[in-house]
């Protein structure tokens, strides 16, 4: 591929019969006084060009839609890609508006990173993707040091608002005995009280395993309840450490 985008012979509008090589994959900024030629050169000769390049690759089924672009009073343009010109004209005073919203490509980059992006942990940057509960109970059985104590929780209530009285009873009638609330863990033989008006967090606790050689199908069925009960997700508690946190749609 060619280094730079050579024009021979320019004279589009005020252009003076001008040869210039502008290096490719560059910020390149054309300057100079008004009327200088700096559209002329831009948009009416390299964007121009360009764009009827681009129309002329198409079939003629579709070019008879587009129309026929007239070609630059130019001798030559090599090394020339397709070309995109962003039109300038008053901005928007939308507070809100962004380069993407402005510039008409935001709905663009959020099809493409949507379908090819691949999402990464802000935190760590490890590669957020899916897993099976068997990934999920080998990398437990893998990680987790053997005699640690861990729990198993199962998240049904993420930032939500209510007093769930409806919902401690019907998993007390389950054969669930704890939940965690906000952080804090409550036998569901309780009087239990939310407060209706704030968000909360509620966990059930599915587990209270110790890390052995002899517990796979106790965790197989713990986890496998566990993402069940809260569409997916599971928390592991290990004392002393950060929960983990497993999903069967994407961790």
């Amino acid at each position: 591929m060619n280094e730079f985008i050579v024009i021979k012979g320019a004279r589009q509008n005020n252009l003076k019969n001008i040869d210039v090589k502008i290096p490719r994959n560059k910020l390149v900024v054309i300057t100079g006084i008004s009327g200088s030629g700096k559209s002329s050169l831009a948009m009416d000769t390299l964007y121009a060009e360009g764009q009827r390049r681009f129309l002329e690759s198409l079939s003629s089924y579709a070019r008879q839609f587009l129309g026929e672009m007239d070609k630059p009073d130019v001798d030559s343009i090599e090394g020339l890609s397709p070309a995109i010109a962003i039109e300038q004209k008053a901005l928007s005073k939308n507070p809100r508006s962004t380069v993407g919203t402005v510039t008409e490509i935001y709905d663009h980059y959020r099809l493409l990173f949507a379908n090819i992006g691949i999402p990464h942990c802000p935190n760590c940057g490890k590669e957020i993707k899916p897993q099976t509960p068997q990934q999920i109970i080998d990398l437990l059985l893998n990680s987790i040091e053997e005699n640690q104590k861990f729990i198993i929780k199962a998240p049904i209530i993420r930032d939500r608002k209510g007093e769930y009285k409806e919902l401690l009873i019907d998993l007390k009638k389950q054969g669930y005995v704890r939940v965690e609330i906000d952080g804090i863990q409550y036998t569901l033989d309780e009087d239990i009280s939310i407060e209706k008006n704030v968000k909360h967090n509620i966990n059930v606790i599915v587990d209270r395993l110790v890390m052995r050689k002899d517990i796979k199908t106790r965790l197989a069925d713990s986890i496998e309840t566990s993402l069940d009960l809260s569409e997916g997700l599971v928390i592991i508690e290990i004392v002393g450490k950060e929960d983990l946190i497993y999903s069967e749609h994407l961790a």
